[in-house]
């Protein structure tokens, strides 16, 4: 079954990854991978992603009926990046670029909904330097540095009144990733393990409230987080392929001074850690073409969500294939249909309902060998 080795590299679901990832728990949207840092040789990769949400849901006004959102998520594109080459029989290194956390909210102002106009964005680049150490064929560790920038703003209405704006200074801080993986390549077995560190940023945040324009230092913290990857042959040409990934979002709070004060709550907050799941299944079809099919699932907590985000878990299809261009070069792309949790919110003590939403997400990504 050494032909399945072909397909670690064939999923096209690393394209379209922002899909899903953008309805995973907190802000988490690359799902930070490091597979890269398992290819052979040397190697370079770079993908392009697209995310249209349609999530929309409606406030039941006492008097007026419901008043309808219109859709809040705006759509948003990914990118990525990875280079990764072999500095001896036993170590390699990997340079790995993505945008592992985001929010896109822009509820439209054309609506009668109480929130209607208010937006909200949160942008982050990630650079991850990784080393890898062979001990033999079967096991290996890797570990290595991230360097996380990001930057946030939000414009906030009340019945049609801008009450309350905010933008912080972009600002970066350092984090780590240490894991260790187990290969049977003759089978194209491998199960890898990778911790990622808690990164915790310090902001400048520019408020304009009733209480006027103010400036206050704003604390937050990116969640730690555990990754672990499956793949296996299970017939010739045939991978099977599993992934879990736990994010520790309750530890991630953003609270600037004057909105805790007008409001008596934080801007954001999460009530419980996530974990995502995906399984799937690859399948080479001949020399040129491969293809996988893929499914991922959150679990749904209940409660109360927050209006800047209103989901809770979700469920995703994903299908993708990969084109060999030459014996070197390879395209991939993939699509992936998102079926986002149902959720509720409140504003001014009234819940609102947040059903029936879906995103589609599409992915391309072009991979060399050399």
């Amino acid at each position: 079954m050494k032909n399945t080795t072909l397909l670690a590299a064939s999923l096209a679901v690393g394209a379209v990854g922002g899909a899903t990832g953008a309805f995973a728990g907190g802000m988490d949207r690359s799902g930070q991978s490091i597979n890269a840092i398992f290819e052979t040789g040397t190697y370079v990769e770079l993908s392009f992603g697209s995310v249209n949400p349609d999530v929309s849901g409606y406030f039941p006004h006492p008097l007026a009926g419901d008043l309808e959102s219109g859709n809040m998520a705006a759509s948003y594109t990914q990118i990525a990046g990875a280079y990764k080459r072999d500095l001896s029989d036993q170590l390699s290194m990997a340079l790995i670029i993505d945008q592992p956390f985001g929010a896109d909210v822009d509820y439209p102002a054309t609506t009668s909904y109480p929130l209607a106009g208010s937006t909200a964005t949160v942008d982050t680049w990630a650079v991850t330097a990784l080393l890898r150490y062979k001990f033999n064929d079967r096991f290996s560790v890797h570990g290595g540095v991230r360097h996380l920038s990001t930057k946030g703003e939000v414009d906030l209405y009340s019945s049609g009144s801008n009450f309350y704006n905010m933008s912080t200074s972009t600002e970066s801080d350092w984090g780590y990733l240490v894991g260790a993986a187990y290969e049977i390549p003759d089978i194209a077995l491998r199960a890898s393990l990778t911790y990622n560190s808690q990164i915790d940023i310090d902001f400048t945040a520019d408020e304009v409230s009733a209480l006027g324009a103010n400036t206050s230092d704003l604390a937050v913290s990116l969640p730690q987080s555990v990754n672990f990857d499956f793949q296996t042959g299970i017939a010739a040409d045939t991978l099977l392929m599993f992934s879990a990934r736990w994010a520790e979002w309750t530890k991630t709070t953003i609270a600037p001074d004057d909105y805790v004060t007008i409001i008596g709550d934080n801007l954001v907050d999460h009530d419980n850690d996530t974990i995502s799941y995906s399984l799937g299944v690859g399948r080479r079809f001949n020399d040129k073409l491969s293809g996988s099919l893929s499914v991922g699932y959150e679990k749904s907590y209940g409660g109360i969500q927050g209006n800047l985000a209103p989901r809770d878990g979700y469920t995703s299809l994903t299908a993708g294939l990969k084109y060999q261009m030459t014996e070197q070069t390879a395209i991939s792309g993939g699509v992936s249909y998102v079926w986002v949790g149902d959720a509720n919110t409140t504003i001014s003590g009234i819940d609102t309902e947040f059903t029936d939403n879906t995103a589609i997400g599409f992915g391309l990504k072009l991979s060399h060998h050399f």
